[in-house]
């Protein structure tokens, strides 16, 4: 028997299906029955995980809080959280709740350890750089990381906010080439992807290549962990 999935979403919506879809498309399955069931609460009243971290905004835990313990009141033995900032509220978030919740910066890390990567660019929210949510994990896992020079990060911003988010930048116009080019600079192997509107963008881009997607490292270690087969032996 395979274990109940349940999605703690809306940071942000288009994360949240981007998670499903790749939980779907590593999950081996020949038909409808074989893929796992899957629980999803996309509360958008979640507060901006970043705002709360860096400016004292609203506290996003007890709207997290509310969606992980309806999951688990539905029936989830297992929860994801499709948001790399939101792992900053990750102790208080675990604690509510019965059932395991995977940690995606703790998974992206070990990956990276696995593939003996020594250097990694960051791309992620100020939220999550400022927090060390990713320098805690990586450098555990004996991996170094390096982030976008203030500039740069300022168009990071612009990719997550204003192209994914808000729809209202045309994703070409950010200099992508340009950030990628900085981290490289600086040694990096292989560029995480660190905030989970960034997949969404780089597909677009056609720029997804020397690139570690963590929403797919958490899909794949979900379909482990719910008990079914993967149709990929690794998540890169």
């Amino acid at each position: 028997m395979t274990k109940t999935v349940g999605i703690i979403g809306g940071m942000g919506p288009a994360a949240t299906c981007d998670l499903m879809e790749k939980i779907i498309a590593l999950t081996k399955a020949a038909r409808d029955q074989d893929h796992l069931h899957v629980l999803t609460d996309v509360n958008t009243a979640i507060p901006d995980r970043t705002a709360a971290i860096l400016h004292g905004g609203p506290d996003p835990v007890p709207e997290m809080r509310k969606s992980a313990r309806r999951l688990v009141s539905a029936g989830a033995e297992l929860l994801l959280m499709p948001c790399n900032t939101a792992h900053y509220f990750y102790d208080d978030l675990a604690a509510s709740v019965p059932v395991p919740v995977l940690h995606m910066p703790r998974l992206t890390a070990a990956v990276l350890q696995k593939a003996g990567i020594k250097t990694a660019g960051v791309l992620a929210t100020d939220g999550t750089v400022q927090s060390g949510v990713y320098e805690t994990a990586l450098s555990n896992a004996g991996v170094r990381a390096v982030y976008p020079d203030q500039a740069m990060q300022r168009q990071v911003m612009r990719l997550i906010y204003d192209g994914v988010k808000a729809g209202a930048v045309p994703l070409s116009d950010i200099p992508v080439d340009e950030i990628l080019a900085g981290l490289r600079a600086q040694g990096a192997e292989t560029v995480l992807l660190a905030c989970t509107e960034l997949p969404i963008a780089f597909r677009a881009l056609g720029l997804t290549d020397g690139c570690l997607d963590p929403t797919r490292v958490l899909a794949f270690a979900a379909v482990r962990a719910a008990g079914a087969e993967t149709t990929a032996p690794d998540p890169w």
